[in-house]
């Protein structure tokens, strides 16, 4: 384990070569989270091997869509200001460090960064596999009115409007990993509903996206995280 402070936050990281994984904690998460919640733990087969090289971040939400006392378009521009960093400061960091081609992956709202990023920057990520991702940034108890930050960071708006030589690219570029169980807390924080519309969003569009739905003694917690990771992540490292 390393930890690392660049200008604009930390990242830790885990092992010394592989195929580069950013990790997005889950809401208001911090960068040791995916250790403490044994998500490190569960992929160190890979990570000993040198299959992947993990990059784990803190969480910007308290500030950006979890603060609910902010309308909806507020939100969206302090989410911006994570997104350049990470694209400006994280990516530069990772692709000196280990390589291009990252995979992003997360757990609930960190689903939704994965995604998100994935779809707005496939040049740097072109491959994100999601768990238990809420995917409407509407449904977050959303008030005011809505704006461009808004919907260009909402994939349940911007992902029926792709089209074009951009949508081309996108299907040429981007492989894209959808899960969630069917067990508690899967439904009443919209995970379930969500993942499966925003599946049907992108199969419509021919984006490349594997939906796995898992049956209902999976809930929306870490032990139904560590395998679907653990399924999931070695086909592509």
């Amino acid at each position: 384990m390393r930890e690392v402070q660049l200008t604009g936050g930390r990242i830790v990281q885990y092992g010394h070569w592989g195929r580069p994984v950013l990790v997005f904690p889950s809401e208001g998460g911090t960068a040791h989270e995916y250790a403490d919640r044994g998500m490190v733990h569960t992929l160190s087969p890979l990570i000993e091997a040198g299959r992947i090289k993990v990059y784990c971040v803190d969480s910007r939400d308290a500030g950006a869509w979890s603060a609910r006392h902010l309308p909806l378009e507020e939100r969206a521009r302090q989410h911006e200001r994570f997104e350049a960093w990470i694209v400006g400061e994280v990516v530069p960091f990772v692709h000196d460090d280990t390589g291009p081609d990252i995979i992003a992956t997360g757990s609930s709202l960190g689903a939704y960064h994965a995604l998100n990023l994935a779809l707005r920057h496939a040049h740097l990520f072109p491959q994100a596999i999601c768990l238990s991702g809420n995917y409407d940034v509407g449904s977050w108890a959303g008030w005011g009115e809505r704006g461009d930050a808004t919907y260009f960071n909402n994939p349940a708006d911007y992902v029926p409007g792709l089209h074009g030589a951009h949508l081309d690219w996108l299907r040429s570029r981007l492989s894209l990993v959808l899960v969630c169980g069917q067990g508690q807390w899967e439904d009443t924080t919209g995970s379930l509903e969500q993942t499966r519309r925003m599946a049907g969003m992108l199969h419509d569009k021919a984006i490349p996206c594997e939906l796995d739905v898992w049956g209902p003694q999976w809930p929306h917690d870490w032990p139904s995280w560590q395998a679907q990771i653990a399924k999931h992540l070695p086909r592509f490292c």
